[in-house]
């Protein structure tokens, strides 16, 4: 089985202000049938409130990112399936909850994680 990425950039969820607890409630839906299905990891939302901090290998903390992260903001959940085409299924499904497309990433194989 491997782990997949399903994510999307805050600003990708452009919903009406009055459909957003519909949303909220559909994707929650398609959570509770990955945690039914025993394919759910973890998942959630990026604090857009708390600023991203860098930490050296040193200890040393600066309040930036990585430019290529600034847009990593949004929700994410990661999935663990038999297939790449479970995981497009997934996505589609999060992608139809949330209204808007979902990114796809597959994690490599690590036997000590």
């Amino acid at each position: 089985m491997t782990k997949y990425l399903i994510s999307f950039p805050a600003r990708a969820m452009d919903v009406p202000a009055e459909d957003f607890a519909a949303v909220g409630e559909a994707a929650h839906q398609v959570i509770r049938e990955a945690k039914a299905a025993g394919v759910y990891v973890f998942g959630g939302g990026i604090n857009g409130g708390g600023a991203p901090l860098m930490v050296a290998a040193d200890g040393r903390t600066t309040n930036d990112t990585y430019p290529q992260t600034k847009e990593f903001d949004g929700g994410f959940c990661v999935l663990q399936l038999p297939s790449r085409e479970a995981a497009i299924a997934w996505a589609a499904k999060i992608a139809q909850a949330c209204r808007c497309s979902q990114e796809l990433r597959e994690f490599g194989d690590d036997p000590e994680s």
